[in-house]
């Protein structure tokens, strides 16, 4: 019986380790995909400021206020959405959504975060009159209050992430990178320098802090795996597709999806891509597209869904509604794929002692990269006057001293920008 037992229990064993669901910590299972949608709704309403700005709207809603993640384990899911394809800010909402309510909280945090920018792009693509007038005062408001939810952000992680001179170092020199080498290569290369250095420079005290920060998810290996195949295989049917076919939805469903899947470096770069296939091959007039796009920054939310204005007023058919929710779904859907496929691997390589040591420079090298980006974009279009500079520092006051939710402290920022600006 000892013997039989021993055998079932091996056996069950063999079996965890080819295709086990993920237990995480329980911070990860004991939410709801509604608890999830309202958080993301809130944040989907009021993240203004890019990509940048919103991994700080994140950090405050998720690591300071909620505890849902350890600053630890929030900067090894920055550092790890910085390398993949896709915009940075939705895929690691995705990552906190999946890790908090699973597959169903995924889909929650992805529909709170994206939908009310989605909507307004959509309307002022069908002509609403009252959102083609979006923007103004303030907006420059808002924008000013990111610098301070950035800035807070940064202060905050370098505490536990860049304390020490070599971690610190570290930090510095990526920031200094990423300033001298703009774009999505020098955060690459950042992130690059952080690990190497990590591994070199960081004691193992350091790099034990980021191993006892769970980043487990509740995704089965296979499912793992079948999410990469799948990515890979839209990635290389879809063209076929589109040109055996001829279909416009075909042919919108590839181009948006080649875009979400081959895009590096934030929200920005998706534009010369979609300039490549829908206006270069007539879908869309270049000034509608621009149109479209300077309304995309006025905006809450990931700047991907710029694709739903271009998915509604491109032509022929689909477009519309239809069009809208089409691109939508094709744009995000590689990032989506790639972070229920990826994040269960990237836990197990946070286990080895090296890897570790390499994340405690990669999250220094983190904090450096959020740095650089508190002055260039967040700084430079958040600050143009010394209104906006007077509202900033409002705004980082109230955050940090007074510890005022950052949607409050946006909604402020705005009412404060449309009153003296």
């Amino acid at each position: 019986m000892g013997v039989e037992a021993m055998t079932t229990a091996e056996a069950q064993r063999g079996v965890m380790a080819d295709d086990r669901e993920i237990p995480g910590d329980p911070a990860t299972r004991n939410g709801t995909a509604f608890e999830v949608f309202r958080a993301f709704l809130m944040l989907g309403l009021t993240s203004f400021g890019g990509p940048v700005a919103h991994l700080g709207y994140f950090r405050q809603a998720f690591v300071v206020r909620r505890g849902w993640i350890s600053d630890a384990a929030y900067a090894d899911l920055v550092a790890l959405c910085q390398f993949l394809p896709g915009p940075a800010s939705s895929q690691v909402g995705m990552a906190l959504g999946l890790r908090r309510a699973g597959g169903w909280g995924l889909l929650a945090a992805f529909l709170g975060f994206t939908l009310p920018s989605a909507l307004i792009l959509l309307g002022f693509a069908l002509g609403a009159s009252a959102v083609g007038g979006a923007g103004g005062a303030w907006v420059d408001g808002v924008k000013a209050a990111a610098v301070a939810v950035v800035a807070q952000a940064v202060l905050g992680m370098a505490t536990s992430l860049a304390a020490g001179r070599n971690r610190a170092a570290v930090a510095g020199a990526a920031a200094i990178l990423a300033l001298l080498v703009p774009g999505a290569l020098g955060q690459v290369l950042a992130i690059l320098f952080g690990g190497l250095a990590g591994l070199l420079a960081v004691d193992a005290a350091a790099a034990g802090a980021s191993a006892a920060d769970s980043l487990d998810v509740p995704v089965r290996r296979r499912t793992a795996v079948a999410a990469l195949v799948l990515f890979a295989a839209l990635l290389l049917v879809l063209p076929l597709l589109a040109a055996s076919t001829s279909a416009g939805w075909a042919i919108m469903a590839d181009g948006f999806y080649r875009s979400g899947s081959l895009v590096f470096g934030g929200g920005h770069v998706v534009l010369p891509l979609l300039q490549s296939e829908f206006v270069e091959t007539g879908r869309i007039g270049r000034e509608a597209f621009l149109a479209g796009y300077g309304v995309t920054q006025a905006v809450p939310g990931p700047l991907f869904t710029f694709a739903a204005y271009v998915g509604a007023a491109s032509g022929p058919a689909p477009n519309g509604v239809a069009g809208a929710a089409l691109a939508i779904g094709a744009i995000f859907l590689p990032s989506a794929l790639l972070v229920v496929g990826v994040l269960p691997f990237w836990q197990s390589l946070r286990r080895s002692t090296r890897a570790r040591r390499a994340l405690a420079g990669i999250n220094a090298a983190v904090v450096g990269l959020l740095a650089a980006a508190l002055y260039d974009p967040v700084f430079t279009e958040g600050v143009t006057s010394a209104p906006t500079m007077a509202i900033a520092i409002a705004s980082f006051v109230a955050l940090v001293a007074w510890k005022v939710p950052a949607y409050a402290i946006v909604g402020a920022a705005a009412l404060a920008g449309f009153a003296v600006l």
